[in-house]
């Protein structure tokens, strides 16, 4: 059995790409997590395969970084878009804005706009990888390097980096950097629901800054009661 809490990142990728090949991916949304794990991935396997989920809201520098991603590691990204049919009846029922009048409506707008699409993209893996950090949240304290959802094994390289070592590679390796950090972002989702915060704040402080006394997770990986998520087989 592999010791994978022993393994660096760097040989967790290549465990996961010599053992899924083709069935294996990157999910980013293109955040400095995201980055290092493709900067380190493509040094391994330039072919890696690589996706992103595009809400439909996402800032425009977001976009962009598809395009510089493509021009630094002749990556092209598979983009994951919502069911229109799902956002339509969504947006009808309850407004294009709904995630401002509760959690729940946000976790809604949230569940058809990036979870029920990336469980849609799942079934074409067997494994995954992102770039979840220990570090970033208590929600993600105890989170394992490598486990297993539902059937497939999701993989998080960078699960014991620092936020310090995450930026000494990106200097070190001149790693492209979402344009919005500049700007005083933290963390980076869609535009209505990201703002930037202050030097020392929480870094997800920045994420859905309107709720109080909730877990500032999407519904990826967590969900408002700090439970992990299982990925539907449907």
């Amino acid at each position: 059995m592999i010791a994978f809490e022993a393994l660096s990142a760097a040989e967790t990728l290549s465990w996961a790409l010599d053992t899924f090949a083709r069935s294996f991916a990157i999910a980013t949304s293109f955040q400095k997590e995201g980055m290092v794990v493709l900067d380190l991935a493509t040094r391994i396997s330039p072919s890696v395969r690589v996706f992103t989920l595009d809400t439909g809201r996402l800032p425009d520098e977001t976009y962009r970084m598809i395009d510089t991603v493509y021009s630094r590691y002749g990556t092209r990204v598979e983009v994951v878009s919502p069911d229109p049919a799902e956002v339509s009846a969504m947006v009808s029922a309850h407004g294009r804005d709904l995630f401002y009048d509760s959690a729940d409506s946000r976790q809604m707008c949230c569940d058809v706009r990036k979870v029920r699409p990336l469980a849609r993209k799942l079934h074409e893996l067997d494994a995954w990888a992102t770039g979840l950090r220990r570090e970033q949240s208590e929600t993600r304290a105890a989170l394992p390097r490598v486990e297993r959802v539902d059937g497939r094994i999701k993989i998080n390289p960078l699960v014991d980096w620092t936020t310090g070592e995450v930026d000494r590679y990106i200097r070190e390796h001149d790693v492209p950097v979402h344009p919005l950090y500049a700007r005083g972002y933290a963390s980076i989702g869609c535009a209505p629901c990201t703002r930037p915060v202050t030097p020392g704040d929480d870094p997800r402080s920045g994420r859905w800054w309107w709720e109080q006394d909730t877990h500032k997770e999407c519904g990826i990986h967590f969900d408002l009661n700090n439970r992990p998520i299982r990925i539907a087989r449907t």
